[in-house]
């Protein structure tokens, strides 16, 4: 297995504190998100792809249900077509929609259909939470896969049973929000942190000039909609999302150990500690004895096994100390230039951290 080593560090001269960031990139408006829709539809038009209906009976009944309501009448009839597909229809409905507007789509195949290249999704109602009806989605899929299969073989590549349809939703049903309703508005950090949210109150205060902000905890700063002076509350929260913060950032290391990926933050302190590490190799070889009769002699040939085991250590780390304070690009800098492999460096990372001297959030995927 081929492992990277990624480290983030901003140690370079101007850059040791954070770039400042906009507001709209930091938070949340409480109120203003999008929705999740689904429905239930068929794609028709697949090239013998379909699927199953001994397998799956809910495509033959939608299916019957579909015709049945264009005028076709199917009671008692047996078809068994293998171009039409039982599939799940996602999308999100943005905020501030607005009925005729596009959304994207995704179509995901629930039946035993084999691909949904070259499909097209029959129109389907797009339900809420609550069982409405917000959205139609209709339209030519695009799928992100291929598949070919033979007599002896098949191949697959991607995931041909899933696809998108640019803009093949369309808004039926806006969702009621009457944000210039509001008072106040709260702004809802996506990292929750006390420090990033008082330097958000700190900058909106300066910006008007007077005390409109109000930092409620390390989550959440509410704005006064009324001691802002504004027209309306688009008109504030149009000020307010263009203005710069550094927002701080907790110390953290993050190790995927599928990928033997490292990534850590500038913040990351180690305490004094010393590390000793080293590789243990065990060999096993088999060297069979093969044990024959004399010439002329009552006998069989025996076959005497014959096993030699090694155990060797490999030269590794030896006793290396970290001093106080110091960085853990620091550390990484100098196992890396002792030849430290990735795979070691994560066990070493580990090992530091149960000791109680890597001062970060630990995280291991």
């Amino acid at each position: 297995m081929k492992f990277v080593l990624l480290i983030l560090t901003l140690l370079l001269p101007g850059l040791a504190s954070a770039a400042p960031i906009r507001i709209k990139d930091l938070v949340e408006f409480d109120g203003v998100r999008g929705n999740d829709l689904i429905g239930y539809g068929l794609v028709v038009g697949l090239n013998g792809t379909g699927d199953g209906l001994r397998n799956a009976p809910f495509t033959e009944e939608i299916m019957s249900n579909m015709l049945e309501r264009l005028g076709v009448n199917v009671t008692g009839e047996q078809f068994r077509p293998k171009n039409v597909a039982a599939v799940m229809v996602t999308a999100t409905l943005p905020p501030f929609a607005r009925a005729g507007s596009q959304i994207d789509v995704t179509v995901s195949a629930i039946g035993d259909s084999k691909s949904l290249l070259g499909g097209t999704l029959v129109m389907t109602p797009l339900k809420a939470a609550d069982g409405e009806i917000y959205a139609v989605a209709q339209g030519m899929i695009i799928a992100g896969g291929a598949s070919a299969e033979g007599q002896g073989a098949s191949v697959t590549q991607g995931v041909p049973t899933s696809g998108n349809i640019p803009s093949g939703g369309r808004v039926e049903r806006e969702i009621d929000f009457a944000i210039n309703d509001l008072s106040t508005i709260r702004l809802a950090l996506r990292t929750p942190d006390f420090t990033t949210a008082a330097r958000i109150e700190t900058a909106i205060n300066r910006d008007y000039g007077r005390r409109v902000a109000e930092m409620m905890d390390g989550g959440t700063v509410a704005l006064n909609i009324r001691s802002t002076g504004a027209r309306s509350v688009a008109h504030a929260i149009g000020r307010v999302e263009n203005l710069s913060v550094e927002p701080e950032q907790r110390a953290r290391v993050v190790v995927d150990q599928r990928s033997g990926t490292i990534v850590m933050g500038q913040d990351v302190r180690i305490s004094r500690v010393a590390v000793s590490q080293g590789n243990l190799t065990l060999k096993v070889e088999e060297r069979p004895l093969v044990v024959q009769p004399n010439p002329f002699a009552q006998g069989e040939t025996v076959i005497v096994p014959r096993s030699q085991a090694t155990l060797t250590e490999e030269p590794g780390i030896r006793m290396a100390e970290v001093s106080e304070g110091s960085s853990l690009s620091e550390v990484v800098a100098g196992l890396n230039a002792l030849g430290v492999s990735p795979r070691d460096m994560i066990d070493i990372l580990k090992s530091i951290n149960a000791a109680g001297a890597l001062h970060a959030e630990f995280i291991v995927n």
